[in-house]
């Protein structure tokens, strides 16, 4: 016998039995749905992202939590009108009663909607998330000019989170950490501009650039042409043959050394940088492959490193802008001429195009408006300058942008060191051990690269297999001074 009719009163219907309550057990099992999905897509993911994370962790338990609101605001409610004396809220269904098999249908299609909605919503946000619109337009438009450069870059189609978030939870952390001051940066405008390099959060390249870039496949030489053009009235072309010395690891594939032993495995190299930008380093240590350490310092440094923060050298040491380059006005119009997007045969357009490329400009509207009028002064009835103009409006638009203060001057790129000092930071001739008799090697050109061929026309098919000296066009310099003595990626 059933207790409650042994009372004498029928069971009373659930206050959760009513459309307001339902309603929000629909939203609540449509958020359980995506949380579900996007965890297993997490999960699932080669790399860990923060943001798929706020949105799986915080943003779908918020529906979670507002379903479960609704299906208990619904019951209060039902409660309330019963406590009024109003009748339960009748939901009795009758299949026989067209009304409520519509009423049916509705709802059965209304939540199958609403669930596959609710699936197709959280795999595009998860994908958008991962996006490099996202990281560079959506919440960050403060990082257009690193957007702009991204795309231009050779890592063009690397997403941003693959570099910038790291995995596993202390990497999360970081992350959340980081991210949570550059939203407050942007919301109260407290960036800095432009923005400073280098990341000192970055995740390492072992774990991030190695995933591609496997040293152990690092092997031989590599065959490179630099093209030049002097800034003189004819712009005389002069090239440089090289064969770089990448070298490698792998006993088996070639000799081990060349440009990449400075991160070969079993060699570690650290140093000590005492500016921010890593472009003075007075102190390194070197642990090769036998366990032999040797430390070479300048001669003014006397510091005590006990407490100091050393590096470890990686591949961002030398590769400072793998991604996010910003040419020089000097390399850029070198490339556009060798390109024939500049027409070399316009008399000193180099130098021109030097002159207006490196003029203060406000806004990127104002640096289009004086390139154009300043080439117009200059050469009022070239036909050929239209074109010129054109690509140098398109340098200054790829590479300068004024409004964060950000162009090639404010990010150095240590590779080579045509610039910036680059290798020069350590070989330079004045690092040497405590008792002097070992130097890291100076500025001698065969020791990363030889020198195939070089000037123009003919003299380019004489190659020296063996290396030939390098010959400055403009004549012999005296003192035997550095590339970046003299350039500075400028005028």
């Amino acid at each position: 016998m059933n207790p409650e009719s042994a009372a004498g009163h029928p069971k009373k219907p659930s206050s959760f039995r009513n459309w307001i309550s339902f309603i929000g057990m629909v939203v609540a099992v449509g958020a359980l749905f995506s949380f579900l999905l996007l965890f297993t897509l997490d999960a699932l993911a080669k790399f860990s992202n923060p943001y798929v994370s706020i949105l799986t962790y915080m943003g779908v338990p918020g529906f979670l939590i507002g379903g479960l609101a609704l299906m208990f605001f619904g019951a209060w409610r039902e409660r309330r009108r019963r406590a009024h004396g109003v009748g339960p809220t009748s939901l009795q269904i009758d299949l026989n009663n067209p009304r409520d098999r519509r009423m049916v249908v509705t709802f059965i299609a209304g939540s199958v909607v609403f669930l596959l909605l609710s699936a197709i919503g959280s795999y595009n946000a998860f994908n958008f998330t991962e996006s490099v619109t996202f990281c560079g337009e959506t919440c960050h438009k403060v990082m257009k000019p690193e957007l702009t450069t991204h795309d231009h870059g050779p890592h063009a189609r690397v997403a941003c989170v693959e570099c910038h978030v790291g995995k596993g939870v202390s990497w999360f952390v970081k992350s959340k950490i980081s991210g949570s001051y550059q939203m407050y940066s942007v919301a109260f405008n407290k960036y800095p501009r432009p923005i400073a390099t280098p990341i000192h959060n970055l995740r390492p390249a072992r774990d991030t650039c190695e995933q591609c870039h496997w040293p152990q496949s690092f092997v031989g030489n590599l065959d490179r042409t630099f093209n030049y053009f002097q800034s003189d009235a004819s712009n005389s072309p002069y090239s440089i043959r090289l064969l770089l010395k990448i070298g490698g690891s792998d006993p088996r594939r070639g000799p081990v050394g060349g440009i990449h032993w400075h991160n070969l495995p079993g060699n570690k190299v650290e140093y000590l940088a005492t500016d921010n930008a890593r472009q003075k380093i007075p102190w390194v240590r070197v642990t090769d492959a036998t366990g032999k350490v040797t430390v070479f310092k300048t001669k003014n440094f006397t510091n005590d490193i006990s407490k100091a923060e050393l590096r470890t050298m990686d591949c961002m040491d030398c590769h400072t802008r793998p991604s996010h380059r910003y040419l020089s006005p000097e390399k850029a119009v070198n490339q556009a001429m060798a390109l024939d997007k500049i027409d070399p045969g316009i008399p000193w357009i180099k130098t021109n195009a030097l002159f207006v490329l490196t003029r203060p400009y406000q806004t990127d509207d104002e640096a289009k408006a004086g390139i154009a009028a300043a080439l117009a002064a200059k050469y009022p009835s070239d036909p050929r300058i239209k074109q010129a103009t054109e690509t140098i409006q398109e340098i200054y638009a790829d590479n300068f942008f004024p409004e964060m203060k950000a162009s090639w001057i404010s990010y150095p790129d240590n590779v080579g060191h045509m610039i910036f000092p680059g290798c020069f930071r350590c070989h330079d001739g004045l690092h040497k051990t405590e008792d002097k008799k070992l130097t890291i090697k100076a500025n001698d050109c065969n020791t990363c690269h030889t020198i195939l061929a070089q000037g123009a026309g003919d003299e380019l098919n004489k190659l020296a297999p063996a290396g030939q000296k390098f010959i400055h066009p403009g004549g012999d310099l005296d003192d035997n001074p550095t590339c970046i003595d003299c350039h500075n990626g400028g005028p």
